[in-house]
């Protein structure tokens, strides 16, 4: 399995043949967007900053569109997605956060998970049937950046919760991204160009901090 990151909370995943799409921005977006193809478009918000599923097709290459809690079994490829009532760009809404099973290895895909509909502090909580649902993670996308998506302190302390193997910070700049660094203890960590990784790969790891270059 190969993971790009493409900036904000896009992500390309990569198995063979097949490839996955994780919250491609719109064009309209104030996120830099990248077009390529993919077999399966993963959109945990309907906001332009997540839900620009048209850049996930390129040439006769059209993604089946996963947005939004339920089960799906795609080429393979089980999803699980579970709804987080949410507050994004000032508005309430639902952001689903996915679980992935792909060649073995167990991804999960918090998306914009952040403060609660009524604007309060960030908390963070996932909703019960995921908290029953989400373990023996391989590789957690967490956001980082606060605002509207999980600060520091909170990303830190649910990715502590989740015990993944691997994290892989996103939706950050370069200021929260330190934070966050510091905050796990994983100032040393250097950003790498994509993560290549089988599930032998990750024997023995518990919580490993893995910043991908954009």
């Amino acid at each position: 399995m190969v993971i790009s990151y493409l900036g904000g909370e896009c992500f390309k995943v990569s198995q063979g043949d097949l490839t996955l799409a994780f919250n491609p921005p719109a064009k309209d977006s104030t996120l830099a967007s990248a077009k390529f193809g993919a077999d399966i478009a993963l959109v945990s918000l309907p906001h332009d900053d997540f839900a620009g599923v048209e850049n996930a097709s390129f040439g006769e290459r059209e993604p089946f569109v996963i947005q939004g809690p339920g089960e799906y079994e795609v080429k393979g490829v089980v999803v699980r997605g579970f709804g987080a009532p949410t507050r994004y760009d000032g508005a309430a809404t639902i952001n689903t956060v996915y679980s992935v099973m792909l060649e073995g290895l167990n991804l999960c895909f918090l998306g914009a998970l952040g403060r609660s509909p009524t604007g309060g502090a960030q908390g963070g909580d996932l909703p019960a049937a995921a908290k029953s649902e989400l373990d023996d993670i391989d590789i957690l996308f967490v956001p980082v950046g606060g605002d509207d998506v999980l600060d520091k302190a909170a990303a830190e302390k649910l990715s502590v919760q989740l015990e993944p193997k691997v994290i892989i910070p996103m939706h950050y700049d370069p200021a929260s991204l330190k934070s966050f660094l510091k905050e796990a203890g994983a100032e040393d960590v250097k950003p790498v160009e994509k993560l290549t990784v089988k599930k032998k790969d990750l024997d023995g790891k518990e919580g490993e901090v893995v910043v991908l270059a954009y």
